[in-house]
């Protein structure tokens, strides 16, 4: 046992030693007898000394239910460590009651089915169904965690492209914390009682009565960006939960951007840009994707009523 861990927590002392494991993972090894400490078991908080041995045994993989199917996918990039997808919008990240099939993760277990043996298929970070944009998938356990913890550390750079109602001047942040609503359960609000959360948004075009924003996100709740225009008066076009009722605001309303406006059944967001340093290299590394046709019909609908 290293001289600098004498005295340490049992769980941090793992942590230190065995850095490509998460200290929860480790912690729960413990709790579920894994562990052995000077051949006894031990509980998290023990303290360990310089002569100290310590013995563990991993467990075999729990049995997973999902299904790999082969459900074309946009890749971005790939390499030894980690996939770049760009989700199209209506597909589900990860199964779950209502869509236990047809998911992002059915279709990376397809494509690299190395990816059974890595928690939650190596996803990092999801995006709401109807969300379109980029996303990365880790290939091993450990470039997961260095993931998560950058991810944590606010070292992964994520900008999204979004529609809102309403000119907007100028850009500025919301930090408001963000939690669940206090009546209706399946959505989030700005809470007092929620977590921190921070956007910070810019001007990209401005139209008739709406306004293209580009969102950089410091955190990353669900529905950030969503319930953060809501808060500010600018919800995201489409937005089935958080939008509410709004006037159109084209020149025409029979114009096509009309039409095209009161057809758009999403929330017009796109995670355009994603940037991170590469856990094989340490170099920084960052990729675009355009958005989907829809998000970009509409747009050129809005600047052509913006300019008649």
């Amino acid at each position: 046992m290293p001289q600098a861990l004498h005295g340490k927590r049992l769980d941090a002392a793992l942590a230190a030693l065995l850095p490509d494991h998460s200290r929860s993972r480790l912690q729960r090894l413990v709790r579920d007898g894994h562990v052995r400490l000077d051949g006894r078991i031990p509980e998290c908080s023990d303290k360990v000394a310089v002569s100290a041995r310590i013995e563990m045994g991993m467990p075999p993989p729990a049995e997973v239910s999902w299904k790999p199917q082969p459900i074309p996918l946009e890749i971005i990039h790939e390499d030894e460590a980690l996939l770049v997808i760009d989700k199209p919008p209506g597909m589900v990240v990860h199964p779950g009651a209502g869509n236990p099939e047809g998911t992002l993760l059915n279709a990376v277990m397809h494509h690299a089915p190395s990816l059974e043996t890595v928690p939650r298929a190596g996803i990092v970070h999801r995006l709401d169904k109807d969300t379109s944009g980029l996303l990365v998938v880790a290939k091993t356990d450990a470039v997961r965690l260095r993931l998560v913890r950058d991810l944590q550390a606010r070292r992964i750079k994520r900008e999204y492209l979004a529609l809102v109602r309403g000119v907007v001047r100028a850009g500025g942040s919301v930090a408001a914390p963000i939690g669940r609503h206090p009546v209706h359960r399946t959505r989030m609000s700005v809470n007092q009682r929620g977590k921190e959360a921070t956007s910070h948004y810019t001007v990209t075009a401005a139209y008739r009565g709406h306004t293209l924003l580009r969102v950089r996100l410091e955190s990353g709740r669900t529905h950030q960006i969503r319930v953060h225009m809501a808060h500010i008066g600018h919800p995201v076009v489409g937005d089935p939960v958080y939008g509410g009722r709004g006037a159109l605001a084209t020149k025409d309303r029979k114009s096509g951007a009309t039409e095209l406006l009161r057809g758009f059944r999403r929330q017009a967001l796109h995670a355009e840009r994603l940037g991170l340093i590469h856990p094989g290299t340490g170099e920084p590394v960052e990729w675009t994707a355009p958005m989907p046709a829809d998000m970009r019909a509409l747009v050129k609908a809005l600047a052509e009523d913006a300019r008649s």
